[in-house]
């Protein structure tokens, strides 16, 4: 009896007075929170800045000045000069083509005969109104004698008058009979040969000026605005004001480039593409690697502005929003105001002071006022 209740009874006591001294002199512990540990992030200070804005774009380069060789008289092509061909390279003066030109020395002879001959029939007709009018003055002859005389001078006047002009048109054309180069150029193309029948008024050959190239570059209305062009400016090669811009290209595994100036805008907007074309002037100083047809990408210098700060445009949250770390290491959300997107950068106008700091780092979810722990 006593083994089978009391002592399991004792011994469930004694475990209840042990675990009762063990409660009563444990040690009361106090729940606490972790302390966040701030996430680190990349951070730039911004100071405002003077900068100044390019506007990117691309053309072909193209002649400034191109004509068409025209012959003004007609005949057989008896000469062509070895640069009246595709490609070919003149100065100025060089004779390009000569016409067979024996008949135009004949008519400039019967026009020197045609001269002499008014000239002698002038001097008879003089010597007649002179004696006429001395007769007239002594009474020996009649007035109808002397109004004759001198009708037949001023006929005689303008048979010499009609015979120079037609001796200077005779002129003219024998030197027509060469061609001459109208300027320092190069040949676009030709279509004269010898022993060619050429007409006049007719096209045989395409030349260009090569003292000076130019390119059309479109832009976006919208970035007319950063090189600070009106609308239809007309401007000047020389001018200092003029817009400067740099042409880059890649032929033959060479890297070209060249400086040039904004001389117009064409008055009227792409219908297709909604864009405006500036022109730029490029002189070539006799470069053959600037050739007509080469493709080349253009910077424009646009116009300078002040304080503004340069951002990478990766500290962009969105389209006009950063995050701004304060003097307590806390971040926050802040609207700008951006002038403009450019290559990686954004340039903003306002919206920042000067000494701020803004990440740059990427995060996904942003709780604003959360600690961080910067790093240059």
């Amino acid at each position: 009896m006593i083994r089978k209740f009391i002592l399991p009874l004792l011994v469930m006591m004694g475990f209840t007075v042990a675990a009762a001294g063990l409660m009563m002199t444990s040690v009361d512990v106090q729940p606490t929170v972790p302390e966040p540990i701030p996430r680190v992030v990349k951070v730039i200070e911004v100071n405002p800045q003077t900068i100044r804005l390019t506007v990117d774009s691309q053309g072909t380069i193209a002649p400034r000045t191109q004509s068409e060789l025209v012959p003004e008289v007609s005949g057989r092509v008896v000469e062509v000069s070895p640069a009246l061909a595709a490609g070919g390279h003149f100065r100025k003066g060089d004779i390009l083509l000569r016409i067979d030109d024996a008949d135009y020395r004949t008519a400039l002879s019967r026009a020197q005969a045609t001269v002499q001959r008014s000239q002698a029939e002038l001097e008879l007709a003089r010597f007649e109104h002179d004696r006429q009018m001395q007769l007239e003055g002594q009474q020996l002859a009649s007035r109808s004698q002397f109004q004759q005389a001198e009708r037949t001078l001023k006929v005689a006047m303008a048979a010499v008058s009609e015979a120079t002009t037609a001796l200077k048109q005779a002129e003219r054309d024998l030197r027509r009979t060469e061609l001459r180069a109208p300027f320092d150029g190069r040949v676009r193309n030709e279509r004269a040969d010898v022993g060619q029948f050429i007409q006049r008024g007719t096209s045989i050959g395409t030349l260009y000026a090569s003292d000076t190239v130019e390119v059309r570059l479109p832009v976006a209305d919208r970035q007319l605005a950063f090189l600070n062009i009106p609308f239809g400016y007309q401007g000047d090669i020389d001018s200092p004001d003029a817009p400067r811009v740099t042409l880059s290209a890649e032929f033959a595994g060479k890297k070209l480039k060249w400086e040039g100036t904004i001389v117009r805008t064409e008055a009227e907007i792409d219908a297709q593409t909604r864009m405006v074309n500036v022109v730029a002037q490029i002189r070539t100083n006799n470069d053959p690697q600037l050739s007509v047809g080469l493709f080349v990408a253009a910077k424009i210098q646009g116009r300078e502005v002040d304080d503004v700060i340069v951002l990478p445009r990766a500290a962009l949250r969105g389209n006009d929003r950063v995050l701004v770390v304060d003097s307590d290491d806390r971040m926050y959300h802040r609207d700008i105001t951006p002038l403009r997107l450019y290559e990686d950068k954004v340039i903003v106008q306002s919206g920042l002071l000067a000494g701020e700091r803004v990440c740059v780092s990427p995060i996904q979810t942003v709780i604003d006022g959360m600690r961080v722990s910067p790093a240059a």
